[in-house]
C-alpha cells in the first residue's frame, strides 16, 4: 500500500473543490472590500476645500 497516493473518493474532490472556491472568495473580499470601504467614507467625509486663484493687494502705496 502507497500511504501517499490519493484517494479517488468523489465527495472528497468535491469538498476540496468546494474548499478552494470558499478560499479564494475570502481571499478577493480580503483584498477588496477595504478599499472599497475606505473610498466610500474617504470621500464622503472629506470637504472640498478649493484654494482660491485670485489674490488681493493691499491698497495704499509706497
Amino acid at each position: 500500500m502507497n500511504s501517499n497516493s490519493q484517494s479517488a473518493n468523489p465527495a472528497s474532490t468535491y469538498s476540496h473543490r468546494l474548499a478552494d472556491v470558499v478560499g479564494t472568495a475570502i481571499a478577493l473580499l480580503t483584498l477588496t472590500l477595504p478599499v472599497f470601504v475606505i473610498a466610500h467614507y474617504s470621500s464622503s467625509n472629506a470637504p472640498y476645500n478649493q484654494p482660491s486663484l485670485t489674490y488681493r493687494l493691499p491698497k495704499g502705496g509706497k
